[in-house]
């Protein structure tokens, strides 16, 4: 008897506060939907804070509360992991309100965001570079905040993720190259690895993917190519030997370059 008097009591209070928040959400008055969706906020309702401050924000604008309103609105979406509109939004407001005391947080929440919807290395990489571009801005305006570690961190992740869709691609090229003959592309695009990504984790598979691809390059031209493209995968083996003479690649480059020391030899004249 007394759970059921117990569940009763609950289901009319929980009635009776819907039954509010119902009418404040239909009424006109602003200040009361403004104490209701700080309360709710507060509350960790951000669904339903939301609701109350989308109708009421236009109206603040330009009225003491207005700072607080639009931070708590850009951190709703944020906490509601709906970071497209928790980017634009605390962009917003960090150009509307520079000299608050939240525009630190709203800056890097706001890089956050955009880190948050960068995707698989292997989808388009737009929302990555705009978080990459937006968390270098973060670092630089706030060198001494403590969130810069994590920015950094978050800096690294990205660009690592960028590396690795481009030497995916260039790996690509060689994968088809294996298959059609062309291999012009996959050396061009290990190269423009190596230029584009000098602290890269992948640079040693670069090195070796632009060594075995002038290699397979060679021994699949016409016979009046081979001579002079075995030569200049020789100069990629020296490229590559020269900063990873100790890698776990070395016996496969090795025993590449013997082969083509072999071809080489062939094809010389006898006296």
């Amino acid at each position: 008897m007394k759970t059921k008097i117990l569940i009763l009591f609950c289901s009319v209070i929980l009635f009776a506060s819907c039954s509010q928040y119902q009418r404040v959400l239909n009424g006109d008055d602003t200040s009361r939907k403004y104490a209701m969706a700080d309360s709710l906020y507060n509350a960790g309702k951000y669904k339903k804070s939301l609701q109350l401050m989308e109708q009421i924000v236009p109206a603040y604008r330009g009225k003491a509360q207005a700072q607080r309103l639009m931070f708590i609105y850009a951190n709703s979406f944020y906490l509601l992991e709906d970071y497209y509109l928790a980017g634009y939004q605390f962009e917003r407001f960090e150009q509307t309100y520079p000299t608050s005391d939240s525009v630190e947080v709203a800056a890097y929440r706001s890089a956050r965001s955009f880190y948050e919807l960068s995707p698989r290395y292997s989808l388009d990489q737009k929302d990555t570079y705009t978080g990459l571009e937006k968390l270098q801005k973060f670092i630089n305006k706030y060198p001494e905040s403590e969130k810069r570690i994590e920015a950094n961190a978050l800096v690294k992740e990205l660009r690592e993720k960028l590396e690795k869709k481009d030497i995916e691609i260039a790996n690509q090229h060689l994968r088809t190259a294996q298959t059609f003959g062309s291999y012009k592309p996959a050396i061009e695009s290990y190269d423009n690895f190596i230029t584009d990504h000098p602290g890269s984790i992948y640079r040693k598979d670069a090195f070796f993917g632009r060594f075995n691809a002038a290699y397979q390059q060679a021994i699949n031209s016409l016979p009046s190519l081979v001579n002079q493209r075995l030569l200049s995968a020789k100069e990629f083996y020296n490229s590559f030997n020269k900063y990873y003479s100790d890698s776990d690649l070395k016996d496969e480059a090795d025993a590449i370059l013997q082969d083509i020391n072999n071809r080489l030899e062939v094809s010389e004249p006898t006296s």
